[in-house]
């Protein structure tokens, strides 16, 4: 849970820094800070923690990377052969039996999509494959209203007891990518402890962990400046969580008409999230951040804040669209004496 005295540190010291991540250096001490990043699920992995030797922090980096490609194997919608892809081919003509790891993420997106009247929704990659980001390319009215019919989360039917997924109608494709990497994030750290590491941040693209603290004092971090790379909007001084955000910077084009064409969706229009730039949600796991970061950026901050602050131990800044910053009540900054 957030440790509402660093919150009360954080509105102490709101000191714009920028997080500087140190990749593929592994020391040569014993006892040391290890680094080490890699490339998988089409996002930067960074790990950063102390071990008591080398060889443990070798092993411990190695099987880190290696979950992450192993999640990417089954859950990328990008990869033919993934088991996401073979259940968007075949889940329309019956029940699929699918794995514990697709079943267990597929449920916690059913929960978010519950808890947020469906503004998080995995089927949302039924309109959004008609996007492409890097060529700069967006779907036509008449394409949106052909697909919006197969996005509904409810039309992923899951059956606990057989462990199978079956969708209600043909046409439908699940994407993860707004819940995955939280989940292979929440299998590092869990590897890591493991292992007997018990000081750690690991994150991929927007999504980190935090095993415990950095040694005596609390691990901080940025959250960006929606508009501008190189500056942090504020600060977090943070240890033993989760921390998720969904941002309008990190895939979009500019169309010919000015408007900012980005990849967080509605679920009810197939078009790109207008009103908010950032959502940065704190918790437990960061499987429920990362989907609680897409919902409350769908919903707004109005909506978006009246649900987390129904959800205990979770936290949310919002920036919206005219660079205002909205905190939940945990974040809220203590009256002067």
């Amino acid at each position: 849970m957030t440790d509402h005295r660093l919150c009360q540190r954080l509105w102490r010291s709101l000191a714009v820094a920028t997080c500087l991540w140190l990749a593929g250096f592994v020391g040569t001490a014993s006892a040391d800070w290890y680094r080490f990043s890699d490339t998988a699920m089409t996002t930067p992995v960074e790990l950063e923690f102390w071990a008591e030797d080398k060889a443990l922090a070798e092993r411990a980096g190695a099987e880190v990377m290696a979950v992450f490609h192993q999640v990417d194997e089954q859950m990328s919608r990008y990869r033919e052969d993934s088991e996401v892809s073979r259940l968007n081919q075949n889940a329309a003509s019956g029940p699929v039996a699918v794995s514990d790891s697709l079943f267990e993420v597929l449920e916690k997106a059913r929960e978010v999509s519950n808890l947020s009247d469906g503004a998080f929704d995995i089927t949302f990659g039924s309109v959004g494959y008609l996007y492409d980001f890097r060529a700069g390319k967006k779907p036509s009215d008449e394409e949106l209203r052909s697909g919006l019919p197969r996005v509904n989360f409810r039309d992923v039917i899951l059956d606990q007891d057989a462990q199978t997924v079956e969708y209600g109608q043909a046409g439908i494709r699940v994407d993860l990518g707004g819940i995955a990497k939280g989940y292979a994030v929440d299998l590092g750290i869990e590897r890591l402890a493991s292992l007997g590491i018990r000081h750690a941040r690991l994150s991929a693209g927007g999504d980190m962990r935090l095993l415990g603290d950095k040694r005596g004092r609390p691990w901080y971090v940025g959250i960006r400046d929606p508009r501008s790379e190189g500056r942090n909007a504020v600060v977090l001084p943070l240890e033993d969580v989760a921390v998720s955000t969904s941002g309008d910077y990190e895939r979009f084009f500019v169309d010919e008409a000015g408007d900012r064409v980005h990849h967080i969706l509605s679920p009810a229009t197939g078009k790109s999230v207008q009103g908010v730039q950032s959502v940065t949600i704190i918790g437990e796991d960061a499987l429920t951040t990362d989907g609680l970061s897409t919902a409350v950026f769908v919903l707004g901050p109005e909506k978006g804040l009246a649900m987390i602050e129904r959800l205990p131990g979770i936290d949310v800044v919002v920036i919206d669209d005219q660079r205002m910053m909205h905190v939940s009540e945990g974040l809220v900054p203590p009256e002067s004496d």
